[in-house]
């Protein structure tokens, strides 16, 4: 990311109406406790400000703002697991959710967690749902006294389980709405034995002290890149006495993601990413092809990643929410009375209703439902069609 150090347009107080760079810097005034970076688009500016407040790492926003009019609303961007704002949502670099939503008259705020700026060593086995959620609390009232608009959350994957929790805990008139994107809330029968499974794995890996994990996506797909016909370390399955080549084990790890090992792979319908992969006779002539979102968007987007870690607190509460049996962790969903706007894949987190039923059944009808066919998980935010099939939804 380009940086620029000095505050762009003086320290004037902002004209009337507040937009782009005066907006900024009221924000950065108000909350700045770290080292502020500018970044000028066309016809935006984007303003990156750690929030040093003593603990283990910072909490990191994004504020994308429109230079031409003022903004209605704010849209709190929330992203998944081991990501942060720009890879979730400030790729791909011309055509991504962030400028999608000020399109729509919102000053975009990405809260990237603790994680993404620690080390193996700083994460805790504090670093939970709870944990998350205060920290984005504490950025709303922040940003609340300041600027007074009213406001949704959006997120992607745990973020958007972070949406779904923080909206639970918020009584605010502002809180419009919660923005939903590719997430499982309490899943039913089979699937919910096994999450229970995999919350009882991460408890007894906290108990062992381990608690951060780090993916490993990032390495694979920089490995597909830069070296594509190499042969990697890991087992071929038509013929285990062979390897994967690092092009076919990063596809391969994008699209039948549920297959890999892994306590909570099971909850990927499919994969990351729509596509195809077929065998060869050997691992040099296997054929595969990611359908909506190309090897170089996963690139760009796990290359913007700072440690890629997840908690394990966390992946625990986000089994506890999956199993819905109200063991270690649980959404109070009746307690969520704003609009709710829910959208899942397919082959990603499927057809998994649960959570917008128990949403409604507390009471509160403003809730949709919808999953959209043929994309993966990544692909909802990462597609070079999601403008078009899935964001209109939101």
């Amino acid at each position: 990311m380009v940086r620029e150090h000095s505050r762009p347009g003086g320290t004037d107080a902002p004209a009337r109406p507040v937009r782009g760079v005066g907006l900024l810097t009221r924000v950065e005034r108000a909350l700045g406790t770290g080292t502020a970076a500018y970044l000028p688009g066309d016809g935006w500016i984007r303003l990156t400000l750690p929030l040093d407040d003593g603990g283990p790492a910072p909490l990191t926003l994004d504020l994308v703002a429109d230079t031409v009019r003022a903004p209605h609303g704010i849209v709190y961007l929330l992203p998944g697991g081991g990501l942060n704002f720009a890879s979730d949502f400030f790729t791909p670099g011309g055509d991504n959710l962030a400028h999608h939503l000020r399109r729509q008259g919102l000053l975009v705020v990405g809260v990237t967690p603790r994680e993404d700026a620690a080390r193996a060593a700083d994460v805790t086995a504090g670093f939970g749902l709870a944990a998350h959620r205060r920290d984005l609390a504490g950025v709303v009232a922040a940003l609340d006294s300041v600027l007074g608009l009213p406001y949704e959350y959006a997120g992607h994957s745990a973020g958007a389980v972070l949406a779904l929790d923080a909206a639970s805990h918020d009584p605010s008139e502002r809180l419009r709405r919660v923005l939903a994107l590719d997430t499982a809330g309490p899943c039913a029968g089979a699937l919910a034995e096994r999450a229970a499974e995999a919350r009882e794995v991460y408890e007894e890996q906290l108990a062992r002290g381990v608690h951060a994990a780090d993916p490993g996506l990032a390495a694979l797909v920089a490995r597909a890149v830069a070296d594509p016909s190499g042969t990697s370390a890991v087992p071929w399955p038509p013929d285990p006495s062979r390897r994967f080549t690092h092009a076919g084990l990063a596809h391969f790890a994008l699209i039948r993601t549920s297959a890999l090992p892994g306590p909570a792979q099971w909850v990927y319908r499919q994969g990351h990413g729509a596509g195809e992969y077929a065998f060869g006779a050997t691992p040099a002539e296997d054929r595969f092809a990611l359908a909506h979102t190309p090897l170089a968007t996963w690139h760009a987007a796990t290359s913007a990643l700072g440690s890629g870690l997840v908690p394990t607190a966390l992946m625990r509460d986000l089994a506890a929410v999956w199993a819905g049996d109200g063991k270690a962790y649980g959404i109070a969903w009746e307690r969520i009375r704003c609009e709710v706007v829910w959208v899942n894949t397919e082959l990603g987190r499927g057809d998994e209703p649960r959570g917008a039923e128990l949403i409604r059944a507390g009471g509160n009808k403003r809730v949709r439902f919808t999953t959209v066919p043929g994309y993966g998980h990544g692909d909802a935010v990462w597609s070079r069609t999601a403008a078009t099939d899935l964001w209109p939804l939101l």
